[in-house]
């Protein structure tokens, strides 16, 4: 009996190996089906807050709008849009017609990043871009640019454009980004949403001419430090000293992106330099030309003020006052020194230049 018993454990033995084998093979063919399942599925791992999501989201959808093609503007025509002269070609037209017409900036053309579009950002207001890449009210932007590998180790790391407002007060921001190659470069697209508050726009006053000699005007010049164009409307100027207070408020014009512009007493006796834009401030008195006095020669103050649409008076943003001591004579200007934060007298002035 016990030897009969001992020759039929072999025969278990298998039985129990073909069990555990057929059991493995099936639970590895679950996983292999749980695995294809979740894989097809591509549940996303994200914070399950619909804020963040669609920040997220506006950030992606904002960078492909920016990057899948040329773009396109449809000009304003009367105050209505001028749907039969809409063109791709928006990057060749100016600051005026970009910031009043309807825009949505493209970057690409013939699959490349176009280097005539991408000069052309300056050319647009901040508004404008947040607007032409659909981003929701209360999301800001900044947009960067720069080449992140080149064949020239100088241009390595060269910044190509940045603008737009900063992050600083967002709970929320999301980036997406996206890289281009072109004749031995790479270059990055990234275009950060977040839910900080706008910041107002810049515009500086770094020099003011206000005793001219001979038959030359009065200028003030302004530059745009930021990436984006400004627009003038809201800005205004204040004039005060012996030739008696004027306020002048812009409703139009605006001021590209990393540029000079002069508010001069005589658009056609203005000597511009490398300036981008002209304004007029002759016809309404405030800026005078020859021995017509708008700013006072020894004695006076300017202001710069800027105000929101919803604002009644503008806060100020910069000024430039001088006194007899000061010493301004004929031909010399008042140039802003940016290391010791003060007006320094020049006798050399340099309209349209830094």
């Amino acid at each position: 009996m016990q030897a009969a018993s001992l020759r039929q454990h072999p025969q278990q033995d298998e039985e129990a190996l073909v069990a555990v084998i057929e059991f493995l093979t099936a639970f590895a063919l679950f996983l292999i089906i749980l695995t294809a399942f979740l894989s097809l599925a591509q549940l996303p791992l994200s914070s399950n807050d619909p804020h963040t999501d669609l920040v997220d989201r506006a950030a992606t959808e904002a960078l492909e709008r920016l990057t899948a093609n040329e773009g396109w503007l449809v000009p304003e025509l009367d105050g209505n849009r001028d749907t039969a002269n809409a063109t791709s070609e928006w990057h060749l037209h100016n600051t005026v017609e970009l910031s009043k017409g309807n825009l949505q900036p493209g970057l690409i053309s013939d699959g490349v990043l176009d280097t005539q579009r991408l000069a052309a950002l300056k050319n647009i207001t901040e508004g404008a871009m947040v607007q032409g890449l659909g981003l929701n009210d209360g999301l800001n932007m900044r947009l960067l640019i720069r080449v992140t590998d080149s064949s020239d180790v100088e241009r390595e790391g060269l910044i190509l454009f940045e603008g737009g407002t900063t992050r600083d007060s967002a709970s929320i921001s999301s980036t997406a980004s996206r890289s281009f190659t072109s004749s031995g470069e790479t270059v990055q697209v990234s275009v950060e949403v977040h839910d900080g508050g706008k910041a107002p726009p810049k515009l500086e006053m770094i020099e003011v001419f206000p005793a001219p000699n001979g038959g030359s005007p009065e200028w003030i010049e302004l530059k745009n430090p930021e990436g984006f164009a400004v627009t003038l409307r809201g800005w205004s100027f204040v004039r005060l000293g012996t030739t008696g207070t004027l306020n002048y408020l812009f409703t139009e014009g605006v001021v590209p992106g990393n540029s000079l512009s002069i508010l001069t007493g005589s658009i056609p006796a203005q000597d511009v330099g490398n300036a981008s834009t002209v304004f007029d401030m002759g016809s309404s008195g405030f800026l005078g030309v020859g021995s017509i006095d708008g700013l006072s020669d020894s004695n006076g103050r300017v202001e710069m003020r800027y105000a929101y649409d919803t604002e009644s008076e503008g806060a100020l943003v910069d000024k430039c006052v001088w006194t007899p001591g000061v010493g301004v004579v004929g031909g010399s200007s008042l140039d802003w020194n940016y290391s010791t934060r003060a007006w320094d007298l020049s006798y050399s002035p340099t309209p349209g230049e830094i």
